[in-house]
């Protein structure tokens, strides 16, 4: 009777949410950290459905108004997959990540597929570039022989963002936010367009030992400050208009900004033998990061995050944050000491509010308010698997380069057929999306003023 009794009030109490404690994720050790990385893996690959019959593989649900996203938090989706894989060693999505990275390439093999040029950004190009850099910088399985390689597909990512063509006069320089000239906010240069351009730069100069990458990022950083997109201080504002040489700039701060500098700053360091211009560069924005997007030792988005004006794109940045600060920490080791200690102060509170229903363990937004917030999706998602599986950054080696291990093949020349979009792009038809099912066949347990047009993209 006694025990039947306890069984009743323990039911009735996890339906009221006083036990749910019990059921969420730990991450006081290796075991803990690695139990926890798999369910969020499964949880964020909830919101994916490329593979299913019908479905348009690599993309999450949109752009909108099909879904909530656009195409580039797919490529986004895939770095924290690869992360995710290094980190644990779960095999369980490597086929699932390379049907997806491979089918979204586009016909020059660039990451232009034709369908996405209405909202084709630098930016948005720069994701996937990163995240194939990223499969050739751990290792990830190569693909067959007779498909793209990682190596080559970052390359071409670089090499059509290098091209003349995208680097116009205006400002002084730089890249534009859009690629093709008829995009809404083809007249607006930003950071992140220019920072993913400067971290492929920096780490194709360290994986291939090769100046020209390293000159171009060097020349990329010194823009981006010239222009006044990062201050004195280590700010990095949002971007300007080209019709006012850029003075009209947009003062909101975002936290992946920040991250992708930083992370690129630390590859030019380790790439330069630790030249000291480039670790007081590090060392000053990443006090700036702490001091910006760090509350109480917990991430936080300032622009959005108090109000929770959030974009859906904006949803996404703290798990860059993370695993991007993370991977310094192995290339710029000086780091260490100050970062890892607070990745997992806000690794903690990060999984500390994943209690939201059905199964108590889904995660929020709001980290630091400590209580589940009812902001449910991919990106909140990618940033709690970002922030604990990068916790096991000691069990792995540094990212690799062609003369450490790496076996990812490249191709100087790749991206030199890309489309330069002065024709009128080709519409979407239904050969462009698959029954992606074949490949695999796992089972995968708004913004207000300045910020709402943002939402076009990343």
């Amino acid at each position: 009777m006694v025990s039947r009794l306890l069984r009743v009030l323990s039911a009735a109490l996890l339906l009221t949410g006083d036990l749910v404690s019990a059921q969420t994720y730990k991450i006081d050790s290796d075991d803990d950290i690695i139990s926890a990385s798999k369910s969020l893996a499964q949880n964020v690959m909830t919101y994916y459905h490329g593979n299913e019959t019908g479905q348009t593989p690599g993309i999450l649900p949109g752009p909108p108004p099909a879904g909530d996203y656009y195409w580039w938090e797919g490529g986004a989706l895939w770095g924290a997959m690869i992360d995710y894989w290094h980190y644990t060693g779960d095999t369980t999505y490597n086929d699932l990540v390379t049907q997806a990275m491979l089918w979204q390439v586009g016909p020059n093999q660039d990451y232009m597929p034709p369908n996405v040029t209405a909202s084709l950004g630098n930016d948005d190009q720069g994701f996937w570039g990163m995240s194939a850099m990223l499969a050739a910088e751990v290792n990830f399985p190569d693909p067959p022989s007779d498909q793209p390689q990682w190596l080559s597909l970052a390359q071409a990512v670089f090499n059509t963002q290098a091209d003349p063509g995208r680097h116009d006069d205006t400002c002084g320089g730089g890249l534009r936010w859009q690629i093709p000239f008829s995009n809404n906010g083809y007249d607006y240069k930003n950071s992140i367009a220019n920072g993913c351009f400067f971290n492929l730069g920096a780490r194709l100069a360290r994986y291939l030992d090769n100046q020209t990458y390293a000159d171009w990022a060097e020349k990329t950083w010194d823009w981006v400050q010239s222009v006044g997109l990062m201050d004195s201080e280590y700010r990095i504002y949002d971007g300007a208009h080209v019709e006012t040489n850029c003075t009209d700039i947009n003062r909101a701060q975002f936290s992946y900004n920040n991250a992708v500098y930083l992370l690129g700053a630390a590859y030019m360091y380790n790439y330069t033998d630790g030249d000291s211009k480039w670790e007081d560069r590090i060392s000053g924005l990443l006090d700036a990061t702490i001091r910006d997007f760090f509350h109480n030792n917990v991430a936080y988005e300032i622009a959005c995050e108090q109000q929770m004006t959030c974009t859906t794109d904006m949803l996404s940045f703290k798990g860059y944050v993370h695993r991007w600060m993370t991977t310094m920490t192995q290339i710029a080791p000086f780091t260490k000491d100050k970062v890892i200690p607070l990745l997992q102060q806000s690794a903690q509170a990060a999984v500390n509010q994943c209690t939201g229903p059905p199964d108590g363990k889904t995660c929020g937004f709001q980290w630091s308010s400590g209580t589940f917030d009812d902001s449910v999706g991919a990106g909140q998602t990618m940033n709690v698997l970002g922030a604990v599986s990068s916790l096991l950054v000691d069990r792995v080696k540094p990212p690799v380069t062609n003369a450490t291990g790496g076996t990812s093949a490249g191709n100087f020349n790749a991206g030199s057929g890309s489309d330069s979009f002065t024709n009128t792009p080709a519409p979407i038809t239904t050969g462009d999306r698959a029954g992606a099912g074949i490949l695999t066949a796992l089972v995968l347990g708004c913004a207000i003023g300045t910020f709402t047009w943002m939402s076009t993209g990343a």
